[in-house]
Parts: structure tokens; sequence; C-alpha cells
């Protein structure tokens, strides 16, 4: 388990979320575990159907049935527990919370920016009308009050005359607009954990780029720890402090963002920084990871990477490993971890 010496806001121990279908129990995340402190952003990375998104919505309330949480805590530390709890306990266990008790936490203490802005906000409603009933709703103030928080927060987000463009529909903003708005709901009632699910994917690639940086500044302004899942390993090396390498339900490799990118320890770390172009060095051709990713019904309690694995050992086929430390904030899930350099195949090699 990854646990910080500083005290967390969030604390995820040992989670596993499974989902009971009619042809067995598809097992999505196992034993997934990390703290985050204010100043955090874990970036979560693997393949699709590595259990990313599932990760994070367990932790957000998200997961209707036939999905559940199978084992493991959710432990989501403020000020407010506190002071509810006169210190005698300051934090409540997510995990154990129905989902109707959600709509006290999501929004306040974790806000949520999803990957694609038309589908998040309502078009049948204004700007407006989505940014107040939040702000009412978790402060407890008139809508006048909410009105200008929101306006205050559009200007934050750098959207242009923020007092008209609060009245517009989604439909009369740009991709990067709504998704400017999306994250000033997100902020709106400053929470302490910031979720990001592929928040830039749906935009061009300039658009990306200021998004990127929005959220940046925006989340040392508003002091919130942030967990941000990408496919694209090139936002996490700029957004993230830390990066969970997830494959197959699992955490393969967990460590800060400079050791993963220098020397990556886990095969399938390696695989996935192998597998992207150099522009400052030729390539005859790209490496691709064989073999196809597994299937998550029922699977067998080994290490999901084997059939793929070039590192492979007698072990990995009898026993699947603990995530284990190797060094200081570095931890592995392998039977036979090595440190490499990545390497990419030279043109006339």
């Amino acid at each position: 388990m990854i646990f910080l010496e500083k005290k967390p806001i969030l604390s995820v121990k040992n989670l596993s979320t499974y989902f009971a279908m009619a042809e067995g129990t598809v097992k999505a995340v196992q034993d997934v575990s990390f703290d985050l402190s204010s100043d955090d952003v874990l970036g979560i990375v693997g393949e699709t159907g590595s259990g990313k998104s599932v990760c994070v919505k367990t932790i957000a309330g998200l997961i209707d049935p036939p999905g559940y949480i199978a084992n493991g805590e959710i432990l989501l530390y403020t000020d407010e527990f506190a002071r509810i709890a006169r210190k005698e306990k300051e934090y409540v266990d997510l995990a154990k919370l129905k989902q109707e008790s959600f709509s006290r936490i999501r929004g306040k203490h974790i806000g949520m920016i999803f990957q694609d802005p038309m589908t998040s906000l309502n078009p049948i409603f204004t700007i407006a009308d989505q940014m107040i009933e939040v702000i009412v709703h978790h402060e407890k103030v008139s809508e006048g009050e909410a009105r200008e928080r929101a306006i205050k927060l559009l200007e934050q987000v750098g959207i242009p005359k923020p007092t008209e463009r609060i009245d517009d529909y989604p439909f009369q903003l740009s991709g990067g607009q709504r998704q400017r708005v999306v994250i000033a709901i997100a902020l709106s009632c400053n929470p302490e954990v910031l979720v990001a699910d592929e928040p830039s994917t749906a935009l061009d690639v300039t658009v990306q780029a200021q998004i990127l940086e929005l959220m940046k500044d925006l989340q040392k302004q508003f002091n919130s720890s942030m967990i941000f899942i990408t496919h694209d390993l090139a936002v996490i090396a700029e957004m993230a402090t830390k990066i969970s390498v997830m494959y197959g339900s699992y955490q393969m490799e967990v460590a800060p963002v400079d050791n993963i990118f220098e020397v990556p320890m886990h095969p399938y770390t390696h695989a996935l920084l192998a597998c992207i172009p150099r522009l400052d060095i030729k390539q005859a051709e790209l490496l691709p990871i064989p073999g196809q990713p597994p299937v998550m019904m029922n699977p067998p309690k080994l290490c999901p990477f084997l059939p793929r694995c070039t590192r492979s050992v007698d072990k990995c086929e009898q026993v699947l490993p603990d995530l284990e430390q190797v060094e200081e904030d570095h931890f592995i899930r392998c039977n036979n971890p090595v440190p490499q350099k990545v390497q990419v195949v030279k043109e006339g090699v």
C-alpha cells in the first residue's frame, strides 16, 4: 500500500470494485491503494479496460448496480468532518456511504471533470441554472449570491464577458468554453479533491494545451489535490507529480513522475513508454505491445500481464505478486522487476 508521511486528504486502501453479471463476476478494480495530499496530482494511466475510470467513479460514488465495492476503504479527511466529530474522528469512509448520501460529498468535497463537456452539461438549461444549482445546494446561499460567485468563477476559468455568457445554453459555447464551464462547476464549492477523467481528449490540440494549463493554475490556486486520468503519457508528464500505472484492474507500478519516465521498472510500464514515437530519434518502426488486454470476467489469481510479458519467471505462473516498495516512493507489482532505460529502434539498425 502507498501511504504518505504527511496527513492525506484522501486515503484509498485496498479498494476493489466488482460487477455481478449473469455470466460471472467482472473484477474491474482490485487492491488499489494510494494517498493524496493537497499538493498532489496523481496521474492514472493504462490501456482501455485497465480500471482507471471505474476506480475514480467508485471514489465519487458513481458506481450503480450491478457494480459494488467488494473490499477496501475510501477515507476522505476534511476540516468539516473534524469539527462535526470534535476531532475524535475526522474522516468519512466513502466506501460505506449509501448512494443517496453522496449528494453532500460529490460537488462539495469531490469535484468531477468528465471527458465530454457536451454530455456533462444539460442542454435544456442555461449555464447559470446549472452552476447556481450546485452552489445553492452545497453552500446554502441565496440564488443572487450564487450567481455572483458563478460569474466570478467563469471569469477565473477564462470565459469572455461572463456576465453575458452565463445566461447562454451549452450549444452556444465552443467545445473549449464548455469544458471551462465544467471546470468552473467542479471548482464552485472549492472541493478538496478534483477528479479529471480524460478532460482534454475531446478537444483539439491547441485548446487542449490551454485547458491543461488552466487546470494546473487553478489546482494550485484552489489548493485541491487532483486525480488525472488519461491515455496520453505526454499529458501525464506535464500534469502529474506521481503516476499509478494500471493494467488488468491492478496497480502495476506507482512512483514519482520522474522515476516512471526515466527508469521504469515494471515490464508493462516500459512497454507503454517504448510505444511512444520520439521526435529526437529517428525510428524505423513503432514497438507495439504484442497480444491483447485481459478479460476481467472471473480472472485467475495471477499477474494479468503474464501472457504479454517478456520478463516472466517460473514464480509468475504460481502467484500474483503484491505491490511492494522497491525504493523510496517507488512501488511495483512484479516478480522480476528490473530498472530499464526506454529504448527505441533507430533507423538503419
